[in-house]
């Protein structure tokens, strides 16, 4: 079973920026996957090394949004659409496409015809026994199951009753037993023109496909509380929340398989979170595949002008480092690391726990005294200490043109 430890659903030293290079060294055992819009380019890992090696790419018929794989490691779905990110719907191209996985080097080789969805997909996950796709859908807010075919492709769509999909579902996570699922949904900040969303879990039992008996999570009836993504912890009962909206992160046991309403405990992802510069947005979290130390990401990318030109206004662009109490599941902060760029969208690690690598998904402008230059759109990787901690080890620029980067992940062969 291709469980969270194995595919991570995944700083101080000196900063150095090389340009990802084709090359022609022996292929590693472990496939890192990143796109550009629709652009989906594979890399070899080397974890001695800290360093990845640029390959091949496949195109899918839109922009990447986001990718599973099978339990065997043979296959892979990846979710694109032509939508835009927000609150309208938009595009005409919505899509998972099949991609069989080449043992040795990784490389991707398309099966079968992509299978259209009926609007934009922001999250797919697989269940345990990878007999089934839950596919997310942000606008409007729902979820629905797809059979995977003998072949592998993706198949006919298993009917469900009637459920609450709440407001702007973000991720679609099986919990670790596989018998229930849980739909993060974000909801909508408030604006001067209209009232905030309200988010929620929603949570199912699930078997063969369909999902039953609902239930939600929403503390203070959904106000104030923003939730993108979950993890849970490998070996004992609990999960953990990415708030986006309010930048904390969320602990709650679980029960039967199933997460309990109370958060048990609640911690902010922000270094300084009296000194908020610009919209601060938490972003993915993962468990450590040991079960010690948890990571988030914070994001920030608003910008003033400067000199004529847009500029980075300032704020908390890190991954930020929990240890895990071991009787308790609470998190405390040891660590926030810079990333080295800006708005890290997603990161993950690898399945030994040894590098961790975040994603950035477009360039923007610092000042640099009375000057301007161009941070660019990459990745940044870093080392995972003993204890958990990060050291930074390189970035890596990507000229994203008018594509942007918005998915990565890492996959063993």
């Amino acid at each position: 079973m291709l469980s969270r430890r194995t595919f991570l659903s995944l700083l101080p030293g000196s900063a150095v920026a090389p340009r990802v290079a084709f090359a022609q060294e022996r292929p590693r055992r472990l496939a890192l996957y990143a796109n550009v819009g629709p652009v989906l380019t594979r890399y070899d890992v080397d974890l001695a090394n800290a360093e990845l090696i640029k390959r091949d790419s496949v195109t899918l018929p839109a922009s990447v949004q986001y990718c599973w794989p099978h339990r065997g490691r043979r296959y892979f779905y990846v979710a694109s659409s032509s939508g835009t990110p927000g609150t309208a719907q938009t595009g005409n191209e919505h899509h998972v496409t099949a991609f069989r996985i080449d043992p040795a080097t990784g490389a991707l080789n398309q099966i079968g015809d992509p299978m259209p969805l009926p609007v934009r997909p922001i999250h797919i996950t697989l269940d345990n026994e990878s007999a089934h796709i839950l596919v997310a859908f942000n606008n409007p807010s729902s979820l629905r199951v797809y059979r995977i075919n003998h072949d592998f492709t993706p198949g006919e769509e298993v009917p469900q009753g009637t459920m609450d999909a709440g407001i702007y579902a973000h991720q679609v996570r099986l919990t670790p037993d596989g018998r229930h699922v849980v739909l993060v949904t974000r909801g909508n900040e408030g604006t001067g023109q209209r009232p905030e969303d309200p988010g929620a879990l929603m949570v199912f039992d699930y078997k063969d496909g369909r999902l039953s008996n609902q239930y939600k999570i929403a503390p203070n009836g959904g106000h104030g509380y923003g939730p993108r993504h979950l993890d849970f912890h490998p070996t004992e009962p609990w999960m953990y929340v990415s708030i986006e909206t309010q930048n904390q992160m969320h602990m709650h046991r679980m029960q039967s398989g199933k997460p309990l309403p109370e958060v048990v405990f609640n911690k902010t992802t922000l270094l300084e979170p009296h000194n908020i510069r610009s919209r601060q947005a938490a972003s993915t979290v993962h468990v450590h595949p040991n079960g010690r130390v948890l990571y988030g990401a914070n994001r920030s990318q608003d910008v003033v002008e400067f000199n004529g030109k847009n500029v980075y206004k300032g704020g908390e662009n890190s991954i930020v480092v929990f240890a895990i109490n071991q009787q308790t599941g609470e998190p405390t902060a040891v660590q926030h690391i810079e990333t080295r760029k800006f708005h890290p969208r997603t990161f993950h690690i690898d399945p030994g726990g040894r590098m961790l690598v975040a994603q950035h998904n477009l360039p923007v402008n610092m000042r640099d005294g009375d000057n301007v230059r161009a941070v660019p759109a990459g990745l940044s990787v870093f080392r995972v200490g003993a204890d958990g901690t990060l050291t930074f080890a390189r970035a890596y620029d990507i000229d994203v043109g008018n594509g942007i980067m918005w998915w990565m992940g890492m996959v063993p062969l």
